[in-house]
Order: structure tokens, then C-alpha cells, then sequence
């Protein structure tokens, strides 16, 4: 059953990623604000995760909304658990504000999907460009943070298997720093139900827990990850306690 339901989920994914598309495209194309083309991209994205509740039985409790910032002109720099696809949907559909992931340029040649989030106001980069992508972070995360629109970066780089680790590397917390914006550690249980590389997904419900804003004010890129990287380690032992034995 896990297979079947999996399967038409991937189905109506790949059937309704083509209009909303085009909607993306069209909208970029006669000069849309970018605010209206995110909307378009975001409803895409939450009915991806709502199809997936109703289609594979994949839902999520969020906890720690309130610790999110209220004033519409404060930045951050959101720091995510990434064990699957399915945070990559679910941070955009369940954020008050517009976000903008960083990721790897690769992504913009995925038929339909990379031709939307290349149309996203979003930072693509090339990993293998070391100090000159990271400075198109910094750069293009100013004028993003500047007009409200928080980042999402997953510090581990890519996705882990559930009860793993990978290494958190700094380039967020860098990031946060000179901009002076604070980040806001993300944990989420999606391998429970949503395993990394997996087609099967399997019914059952994802924790999403959102810590407090940690300052950057006079901090250090490394000991701040560090910070970071004990608050979600420890939650995800407190949320998922099965993939943590001993």
C-alpha cells in the first residue's frame, strides 16, 4: 500500500508542477513583483505537503511558532535539520515570510522545478567556486535580509540518514554574523516517515520544533555553529528517541 499511495503522490507532484510552473514563468515574464511569484511557488510547495497528508499519510506538529520573529523587517537566517525532500517543501509552506534557499546551481537543470526556483528571487551557487560562492552568499543575502525575506540554510550541506549527524559547517553562521541578523535552529523528523533518497514514504507524522533566535552580536562563526549544532542534535534525540538508542 505504502508503494501504491507513494507512487500516486509522485504522480500528481509531477502533473501539478507543470501549470504552477508556467504560472511562475508567465508571471516573471510580464514583470511580476517577486512577492506574487513566491506566493505562486509557495502554493505549489504547501500543495505538495498537503497532498502528501491526504495521498501517503505524511503529517506534521509544529512546535516553537511563537518563537519566531514578529516584526516584518527583522532578518534571519533559518538553520534546518535536512533528512529529506520533504523540509525542503514543508519550511516554505508553514514560514510567515518569504524565504530564500541557498542552494546548488545543479538544481536549475531539474525540468520544471529548477526552471521555478531559477525564476525565485533564491541563491544559486557553484559549490566549486569555494570563496567567490560564498561571496555571492553574503552579497545577495544582504539585499534579501534587507527587504525581509529570511534565509534557509542547511548547515549539514545535504541530507542525513535518520539518527545520523553530518558535519555542520559554518558558512550560515558566517553569514548571520555579517549581516548581523540572528539565526533560528530548525529541527525536523522527516525520515520517519520520509527517508533520504527514498521512493516509499510511509504514513506517520514529522516533528517540527523551532528554537529562539540566537544573537550574532559579538560572536564567533565557529563557536555559534557549534551552539547551533548541540540545540538540534539534543532536540532531535527528544523528538525522535527511536533513532537514538543509548
Amino acid at each position: 500500500m505504502s508503494l501504491i499511495r507513494s507512487t500516486l503522490h509522485m504522480l500528481w507532484m509531477g502533473i501539478t508542477v507543470i501549470p504552477y510552473t508556467l504560472a511562475v514563468l508567465l508571471m516573471r515574464w510580464l514583470g511580476g513583483s517577486p512577492r506574487r511569484v513566491y506566493a505562486v511557488a509557495r502554493a505549489w510547495l504547501k500543495l505538495s505537503v498537503d497532498s502528501a497528508r491526504l495521498i501517503m499519510g505524511v503529517r506534521y506538529q509544529i512546535q516553537g511558532m511563537d518563537n519566531l520573529p514578529t516584526d516584518p523587517q527583522q532578518g534571519v537566517v533559518l538553520l534546518v535539520k535536512h533528512q529529506s525532500t520533504y523540509e525542503t517543501f514543508l519550511m516554505p509552506a508553514i514560514m510567515p515570510r518569504p524565504l530564500a534557499y541557498v542552494f546548488k546551481k545543479e538544481l536549475l537543470r531539474v525540468p520544471f522545478f529548477g526552471w521555478s526556483i531559477g525564476s525565485l528571487d533564491m541563491i544559486h551557487i557553484d559549490r566549486a567556486h569555494g570563496s567567490r560562492a560564498f561571496h555571492k552568499v553574503v552579497e545577495q543575502g544582504k539585499r534579501l535580509l534587507a527587504q525581509g525575506t529570511w534565509v534557509i540554510m542547511f548547515p549539514e550541506g545535504t541530507r542525513v540518514e535518520r539518527g545520523q549527524k553530518g558535519e555542520y559547517k559554518t558558512g550560515a553562521t558566517r553569514l548571520a554574523i555579517m549581516t548581523g541578523v540572528p539565526v533560528v535552529p530548525v529541527a525536523v523528523t522527516s525520515a520517519k516517515c520520509w527517508p533520504r533518497k527514498a521512493f516509499i514514504k510511509r504514513p506517520g507524522l514529522v516533528d517540527v520544533s523551532i528554537g529562539k533566535p540566537i544573537s550574532t552580536q559579538g560572536r564567533k562563526h565557529d563557536e555559534l555553529m557549534a551552539e547551533v549544532e548541540a540545540w538540534i542534535e539534543s532536540e532531535m534525540k527528544r523528538l525522535d528517541p527511536e533513532a537514538y538508542p543509548g
